[in-house]
């Protein structure tokens, strides 16, 4: 049966992929690397700040250290920064889905993203109180398709609560996803995964449990069926 909803973040919860495009395109720029949103949705878009950078700056030939990366991940943060404040878009359905799911089973957020970008919109969105459980690129070494992230996220949701009666398996786990690497990492892990189309089109994320166009759309009953 269900017992725990794992959201990846970015491109989930928020609609954040195409500020980040655009926060990687003028960092990059700055070092005269010209990152096209295809390249960024064929091949980084799953991947942490520091992973992403330092695998444009290999792709186009450029020497780099922990110091460059560290100045390139500071300098795209203040961009995405500024532009997620003027442009903060919540994707429809997500909030409702929260809260009725809330409750119900262990929610998690799962996510490359930063601790801090990820607490400043659950805050603004009003579900920061949902989630007792954020691991984030923070938290781990390997970015997706590593199943890093949400095998972490189910490790600390066991050790959350530890009146309860039995351990939550991995395969009692649903992941929320938006991406292909994504989708890979939830079935390393041993989970099935909720694909939603906001960044990738459906015959893309097939390797999905389960695709759907919005969060508003789904049925709890509709999920608990895949267990």
């Amino acid at each position: 049966m269900l017992n725990a909803i794992i959201f990846d973040f970015d491109g989930v919860i928020i609609d954040a992929e195409p500020l980040h495009l655009k926060a990687f395109q003028l960092t990059l720029r700055e070092e005269g690397i010209n990152l096209t949103a295809k390249d960024y949705y064929d091949k980084y878009l799953a991947l942490d700040d520091k992973t992403c950078l330092a695998m444009v700056l290999k792709d186009n030939s450029i020497n780099f250290d922990r110091v460059l990366i560290d100045a390139l991940i500071l300098r795209k943060s203040r961009y995405y920064d500024k532009f997620i404040r003027e442009n903060l878009v919540i994707f429809p359905g997500v909030v409702d889905f929260i809260r009725k799911t809330y409750g119900k089973y262990a929610l998690a957020i799962g996510s490359g993203a930063l601790r801090n970008e990820i607490e400043f919109i659950l805050e603004y969105a009003g579900i920061r109180r949902q989630f007792e459980i954020i691991v984030c690129a923070d938290d781990v070494e390997n970015c997706k398709p590593n199943p890093e992230v949400f095998m972490k996220a189910l490790e600390r949701i066991n050790k959350h609560d530890s009146t309860k009666s039995r351990i939550i398996y991995p395969y009692e786990c649903l992941v929320i996803e938006d991406s292909i690497a994504g989708i890979k990492a939830a079935h390393y892990a041993g989970m099935k995964c909720l694909a939603v189309t906001n960044s990738y089109p459906s015959e893309k994320l097939s390797e999905a449990d389960m695709i759907v166009r919005s969060l508003e759309e789904v049925k709890i009953v509709d999920i608990e069926k895949l267990f």
